[in-house]
């Protein structure tokens, strides 16, 4: 046994206390550090008390079982390996062990030798996975993003390989976590990175409007049209054009986008002939565009030239500890443009920036620490200084065992707190529309029967 292996730490979680001590004495034995806790919370618990290497869990146990807490520790904590122990062992306990994110599953009864060799392969897999990010392995954030969690890692890999072809890329995710910052790492990473890039958001222009200002219009094309005009195309001649909330564009503009992305042509309003252009489109949605297609709301010939490739990016509650990375740099960039002292945050602080869900993603994130820098007096910010929906996630443990029905109602009123009470805004940011909001409200204000 080496010396780094005698540091490694060990989570032991059963609701019997005697395979606990079974389990603690060999693997101590073996010199590794062991801890035990008897069910899921108290595991939880632990782990956000002292770093773990390897969580070791019964599958059957009251209240919360064990699969549970191999996607919380998948969920959260990247870094470290799960092995599964069941005395019910079955082929499909097996199968979903490992598809939730077990590396290893050993039916009781065990060998001491068959233990130990499942927790050698598990912490050589952490070892080999760590040595691999300290060699390199891990990606250098690109022009204007920030993250060290694995999700993000994805990203900037994703964005890294975009960037070398011409292809077409479709950035999906939620409202507010920096679609427009991938689209604008992927131009400036590219051979087009001295052209211009040109941001256009399809949803925040009337639709009568939209024509004319993607392909430009010629003088006298209608009333007001004075003199001739180049489109946001022509304007993004040889660079990159990045279409924003694709999804919100009509059947009629569709056609058109969808022969610019055939021909690479346009057509300027009142023209008769068609120019060519040479723009590389990286367009981006938060809706699901295979779920409009079906409703006949997007065109699905469109969809297959606009997602040649597709990066995802992750909502911030699934960014893992990147809240607090972006927290502070947030917080460093605001003290400096209002030339005040970077604040300092209570560890309550951190905690509530950890648990809280952050329905409004990194660009909430960043109007909150801009808020602060403005409004805080004191540079050392504690936890009464956030909005008071925000002083609420602060917990000793997730709650894993309320009902679906709760969890829903509380992050439906965090959501409409964070957007200030706004439905439609709140609508959006849930993915529903009004009317299933406001039936989900009304479910939620009735009164518990006795």
């Amino acid at each position: 046994m080496t010396q780094k292996d005698s540091k490694e730490t060990v989570l032991v979680v059963d609701d019997s206390e005697g395979t606990r001590e079974v389990i603690r004495r060999n693997l101590e034995g073996a010199g590794y550090q062991v801890l035990g806790a008897p069910g899921v919370p108290e595991a939880i618990a632990t782990m956000k008390q002292s770093p773990v290497d390897l969580v070791i869990t019964d599958l059957k146990m009251p209240r919360v079982s064990g699969m549970d807490l191999v996607r919380h520790v998948r969920e959260n904590y990247p870094n470290t390996e799960v092995m599964m122990i069941t005395g019910y062992a079955t082929v499909t306990s097996a199968v979903e062990a490992v598809k939730v994110g077990a590396d290893e599953y050993l039916s009781k009864p065990f060998t001491d030798g068959e233990l130990l060799g499942a927790v050698r392969r598990s912490l050589a897999k952490l070892r080999v996975r760590r040595a691999g990010r300290e060699s390199g392995d891990a990606v250098k954030a690109p022009h204007g993003l920030a993250g060290e969690s694995e999700a993000m890692q994805r990203v900037f890999r994703a964005i890294s390989k975009a960037a070398t072809t011409v292809a077409t890329v479709l950035v999906t995710g939620e409202s507010g976590t920096g679609k427009e910052l991938v689209a604008r790492a992927i131009h400036y990473s590219s051979v087009r990175s001295t052209s211009p890039f040109v941001p256009v958001n399809c949803g925040g222009i009337p639709e009568g409007l939209l024509e004319s200002e993607l392909f430009g219009y010629m003088k006298g094309a209608f009333t007001g049209a004075a003199e001739t005009r180049a489109g946001f195309f022509q304007t993004a001649e040889g660079g990159t054009i990045f279409l924003d909330e694709i999804g919100e564009t009509s059947q009629s503009m569709q056609v058109k986008l969808l022969r610019v992305l055939q021909d690479k042509e346009v057509c300027m309003v009142g023209d008769t002939r068609a120019r060519n252009v040479d723009v590389r489109i990286i367009a981006a949605t938060n809706k699901d565009l295979l779920a409009r297609i079906k409703k006949g709301a997007f065109r699905e010939d469109l969809f297959f030239r606009i997602n040649v490739i597709t990066i995802a990016v992750p909502p911030l509650r699934e960014r893992g500890e990147d809240v607090l990375l972006l927290a502070r740099r947030f917080a460093q960039r605001f003290a400096r443009e209002y030339e005040k002292p970077t604040p300092e945050f209570t560890d309550r602080t951190l905690e509530a920036i950890r648990c809280y869900s952050w329905p409004g993603n990194v660009r909430e994130l960043e109007n909150l620490m801009q808020r602060l820098a403005v409004m805080q007096e004191e540079s050392r910010i504690d936890v009464s200084d956030l909005p008071s929906h925000m002083r609420f996630a602060v917990k000793q443990s997730p709650d894993l065992t309320r009902s679906l029905a709760e969890v829903e109602a509380e992050y439906i009123r965090n959501v409409l707190s964070s957007v200030g009470g706004n439905k439609s805004r709140a609508a959006e940011v849930l993915g529903i529309d009004r009317k299933t909001l406001r039936k989900k409200l009304d479910a939620v204000s009735k009164p518990r029967a006795e």
